[in-house]
């Protein structure tokens, strides 16, 4: 489903470039497909907050064009301007804090190369959502809020997309003058 229906409306109309930025990587269920999109002269860094989740994906993905990286997204460990791409499927709202999703959406603008593109992909607040959180953080992004805090971010060209129960973000870096 991921690979078949979840990606290409996530990624519809953008170019990846050569090294994405996957935020939030949990088992890997992205992690495979965007190496292959991202082609043999590409190669994907999946950031994942959870060792245990990070240890078994970089297994998984080892000698592939992939690279696995246990890290914070509100506080990423590279530098400036190092991707020409960052997706985050199902990642924001898993983030304690509105706070700390907006640090996040900082720190994945100031990864990303000028030119770079954002792409996210989350579910809508719903009793049915948060029973599916009992047991694990769900602080909701509410996308009427999205296209100022993404604003606040940095980012330009925001779109948010919904469709039943969940949405898709797109929002560029903007090419700097």
């Amino acid at each position: 489903m991921t690979r078949r229906q979840l990606l290409p409306w996530i990624l519809q109309g953008s170019e990846l470039g050569e090294h994405v930025l996957e935020v939030g990587a949990g088992p890997g269920a992205a992690t495979e497909e965007l190496g292959r999109l991202a082609g043999l002269a590409g190669c994907v860094t999946s950031l994942e907050y959870d060792h245990a989740f990070a240890a078994k994906l970089g297994a998984r993905v080892n000698a592939s064009n992939a690279a696995v990286i246990q890290g914070d997204a509100a506080m990423l460990p590279f530098a400036d301007g190092t991707f020409s791409s960052a997706v985050a499927i199902l990642m924001l709202h898993h983030l304690r804090c509105s706070e700390q999703q907006d640090r996040a959406l900082a720190e994945i603008w100031r990864t990303l190369r000028p030119g770079g593109v954002f792409l996210a992909f989350e579910i809508l607040d719903g009793w049915l959502h948060r029973v599916a959180h009992i047991r694990s953080t769900f602080v909701p992004v509410v996308p009427v809020s999205a296209f100022a805090r993404l604003t606040t971010a940095g980012f330009s060209k925001v779109t948010i997309d919904i469709r039943r129960g969940v949405f898709r973000i797109r929002a560029l870096r903007a090419r700097e003058a």
